[in-house]
């Protein structure tokens, strides 16, 4: 067997044995056994190909850890969403913070996504990097398969592949064949889909594929107001979305391959959405899982989310003998704008709903337009020989623009709000790689790699704060102010100026704030209590006094102008980080027996650093460098008879060492030295002021059993821990001082979102019935309690010297460990299959990401209990 199995002198893509199984249609998403899925469906080979180390190689061929799922596997598996594929990967975790999807795998990730931050986990899209993951659901139709490359990927794959990769592969164009599929399904919660496929040859050597999809679902979120108005907003987590896709293929020669794609997709619907539980503990003194978490208090305006992307991609191939050469050259263009489902908290036990102020439109609002171009160049020796290598180039590049505001309704006084806009964000990386396996003898295998990448990034804009202060007669402080009513559109990216650098005077600075309202709500009141500010004809601007900003002390002067107004604006952000490192890989394979291997191997990965804003505009912002890995990995791949049938069993160990990792910190935006204390105004920064050591085993094992049984298993054990790394403690900021926090050491504290244990076990069957088969499958997925910040549930110890535990001061951080169960069933009779399928059968509600800070804890959430029907025709 280890002859089919040895790199030496063999094609790559080998075939895998099958066993009793060798009739069987879809593919195990474990250790690589095939198993019946869906007779409907006419498989291309009887392979399990994965291209994890930038060659096809058999799945069992592969030193790491990586988990491949077919399109097949994944619907039986009840997997629709990206966010979902977590539940068939133990050790790895997707949340979906407001549009933002964040990736972590074995506890190493990134939950910074902004235009300041980068995923630590590299999604792609057919092998191609995908810079900003928003959107990458409207991509998860007509499938291939999906592969987790486990580790980082640094030499291969090069950027922001600290933790791993995650690649979608579209299904691609078959020569000579007219084909396809359609299907349709209806699940509840109201929601339904439909999604299809065609296959057109054009002659001999030329395909095309075109497939689309169509999806309207809920997350599972309610709405638990009872304003009267409030009762009639739709709960966030309503999607509508739709995406489209044009393949084609040409190869005129057994040498020369072109490719072409190109893709369209527009999520739409009330925005993603979060759980405000810092009030619900505080009050309540319960717990997370005491909690109806999906109880959502909304008010003000509905929630609502566009995002639009589309791309190109593009690739020519050609075979010159001993070596090919593949060009590859992408465009990707994304563009999110979501304004908050506006929320006050969860609803709890014993919470007086009818208290609550309905009349506030407190909100934020996002847009982020990105234009990515991914270019590389790659030569690589043929299958069938002694030294199989990689060489390429590869260069990225980016421009974004990005809009934030915070607006703040009906405050107790004054007004205060916050915006970034930055019309103008870059970012460029080119990297050089080499990787080669040479073949010792028929046994031993040596591998190693190195890449170098210089990567550099600018920003330019402005950021702060908007805040207003106008007072009353006899100087009282100070009228409220309205915004964000009914009917506001805010400026964002169309905002006619960027430049504030000499807006010194009050009259300009309430030009500029105007200027950042496109559409005024019909109940604000900014622009009444600053025009005459801003137009020059009373530097003291307009006094209302009307009641929904009458806080109950305060009276107009008889002038009818404020006493004064002290207007605060944004201030100019500049930005600018230049990086270069180098990534490694070294290793060696050991067949040990034709069925079995041995392999060890040292690597590193990197995820790229950047700067922070800006608070003074006479100093370079504060930088930080990349993180970066080093892992060390030993393990056993095997195939063996049990039951008179082909099984599998690996095994891995793995350590890291994690160092320059990135956390949240403190700095002073506000020297005196004349001052007592000479700092008075604090913001949080990144910076490399942490590291951690990881170590664990993940062992994979699959049967194919009598009775046209399947059982797929796989364990992962994980130990995470910071060993340096002291920080402000952001739960405890105050603002009495300045926005000082306490420090607080996270040594010792576990990584965030690293359940110790994960295990995900199925087991499934499929037997001839009547005209047809049939086949089911569950999917059981167990994980371990897990923290969800940094801070897992340290005592917080305010400047005060007050002490409270997590729970009183409203930061549970701990998920509590939970088990999801998936079922699948199919029945197929000709080119017509009905499946049946649902997904956390048991309504497992779990957090996957939280945001914590004063006075916040927002919990993003799994999807809940859905199930429904599915009907699918191939043709």
């Amino acid at each position: 067997m280890r002859s089919r199995l040895k790199r030496s002198n063999v094609n790559f893509r080998r075939r895998l044995w099958l066993g009793s199984a060798c009739a069987a249609i879809g593919f195990s998403a474990q250790p690589g056994i095939a198993v019946a899925q869906d007779a409907s469906a006419t498989p291309a080979s009887d392979e399990i190909i994965v291209t994890a180390n930038r060659v096809e190689q058999n799945l069992q061929d592969v030193s790491g850890v990586v988990q491949a799922f077919t399109a097949d596997q994944l619907r039986l598996d009840g997997i629709a969403d990206l966010r979902n594929l977590q539940v068939a990967v133990p050790g790895l975790n997707i949340s979906n913070a407001e549009g933002n999807v964040d990736i972590f795998i074995r506890g190493v990730g990134s939950a910074n996504n902004t235009e300041l931050g980068d995923p630590a986990a590299a999604p792609h899209f057919n092998g191609t990097y995908i810079p900003r993951p928003r959107g990458l659901g409207v991509m998860f139709y007509d499938l291939e398969r999906v592969e987790v490359s486990k580790g980082p990927q640094g030499t291969l794959f090069g950027r922001n592949a600290l933790a791993g990769t995650l690649n979608i592969i579209s299904a691609k164009p078959k020569l000579g064949e007219f084909g396809g599929y359609a299907q349709a399904e209806i699940s509840n919660r109201s929601s339904y889909g439909a999604e299809g496929a065609l296959n057109i040859p054009l002659g001999e050597t030329f395909a095309a594929r075109v497939a689309g999809m169509y999806v309207n679902k809920d997350f599972g979120y309610r709405n638990a107001s009872t304003g009267a108005e409030a009762r009639a907003l739709k709960p966030a987590g309503l999607e509508e979305n739709y995406a489209g896709r044009a393949s084609l293929l040409w190869e005129p020669s057994d040498a020369l391959s072109v490719s072409l794609i190109g893709d369209y997709g527009k999520e739409t619907g009330t925005g993603y959405p979060g759980s405000s539980i810092w009030g619900a503990v505080t009050d309540s003194g319960l717990t997370a899982d005491r909690l109806k978490l999906k109880d959502v208090v909304y008010r003000g305006t509905q929630g609502d989310m566009t995002n639009e992307l589309w791309g190109v991609q593009g690739k020519i191939l050609y075979d010159f003998g001993t070596f090919s050469a593949e060009a590859s050259a992408s465009y990707r263009s994304v563009h999110f704008e979501q304004n908050n489902a506006s929320s006050d908290g969860i609803a709890y036990p014993l919470r007086d709903l009818d208290a609550i102020q309905y009349d506030n439109f407190s909100n934020t609002f996002w847009e982020t337009k990105s234009k990515s171009q991914v270019y590389e160049l790659r030569l690589f020796a043929n299958a069938d020989q002694r030294f199989r290598w990689n060489a390429g180039a590869f260069y990225f590049q980016e421009d974004q623009e990005v809009f934030f505001f915070s607006l703040a309704d009906r405050g107790y006084c004054c007004y205060s709000g916050t915006e970034y806009t930055m019309p103008d964000v870059q970012g460029e990386s080119f990297a050089f790689y080499g990787d080669g396996t040479f073949d010792v003898t028929d046994r031993i295998r040596i591998f190693g790699g190195l890449r170098y990448t210089d990567e550099k990034k600018s920003r330019y804009g402005i950021g702060g704060n908007w805040a207003l202060t106008l007072g009353g007669a006899d100087f009282a402080c100070c009228f409220a102010t309205r915004l964000g009513t009914e009917g506001f559109v805010p400026s964002g990216l169309n905002r006619p100026n960027f430049d504030v650098r000499d807006l010194d005077t009050p009259q300009e600075r309430a030009r500029f704030l105007i200027e950042g309202i496109s559409a005024p709500g019909r109940r604000d009141t900014l622009i009444q209590q600053i025009q005459a500010i801003a137009n020059g004809t009373n530097p003291l601007g307009t006094c209302l006094d009307r009641p929904d900003i009458d806080n109950g002390f305060v009276d107009c002067p008889a002038d009818g102008a404020h006493t004064y107004a002290d207007l605060t604006i944004p201030t100019q952000q500049f930005g600018r980080s230049k990086f270069n490192y180098v990534d490694w890989r070294a290793g060696f394979e050991l067949d040990v027996g034709e069925d079995s291997m041995l392999y060890a191997k040292v690597s590193t990965g990197h995820k790229s650093g950047g700067f922070n804003d800006s608070f003074d505009p006479d100093l370079v912002p504060e930088t930080y460098k990349p993180e970066d890995v080093l892992v060390y990995e030993v393990g056993t791949r095997n195939i063996f008879d049990a039951f008179g049938r082909r099984a599998t069993f690996n095994l891995t160990g793995f350590y890291y060492e994690y160092n320059n990792q990135v956390f949240q910190d403190l700095t002073c935006i506000n020297f005196d030295p004349t001052a007592t204390p000479p700092c008075n105004g604090f913001a949080l920064v990144n910076r490399n002021v942490g590291a951690s050591r990881l170590y664990g085993i993940e062992a994979e094992t699959g049967f194919r059993l009598p009775g046209n049984f399947g059982l797929d298993l796989n364990f992962v054990w994980l130990d995470t821990k910071v060993t340096d790394g002291v920080v402000a403690d952001s739960r405890a900021q105050d603002f009495s001082a300045g926005g000082n926090s306490p420090l607080i050491s996270l040594k010792g504290n576990d990584l965030p979102l690293a359940s110790k244990l994960n295990i995900t076990a199925r087991l499934s069957q499929h037997f001839d019935a009547g005209p047809g088969k049939f086949d089911w499958q569950a999917l059981l997925a167990y994980r371990s309690s897990y923290y969800l910040s940094q801070f897992n549930e340290n005592d917080i110890v305010f400047l005060d010297g007050t002490r409270l535990t997590a729970l009183e001061a409203g930061f549970p951080d701990k998920q509590k460990g939970f088990a999801t169960l998936n079922l699948g069933a199919g029945y197929t009779i000709g080119n017509f299959r009905f499946e049946a399928w649902a997904s956390n059968l048991m309504n497992e509600e779990a957090s996957t990401k939280a945001l914590v800070g004063s006075s916040l804890n927002l919990r993003f959430l799994n999807d809940a209990r859905s199930y429904g029907l599915r009907a699918r025709v191939t043709f």
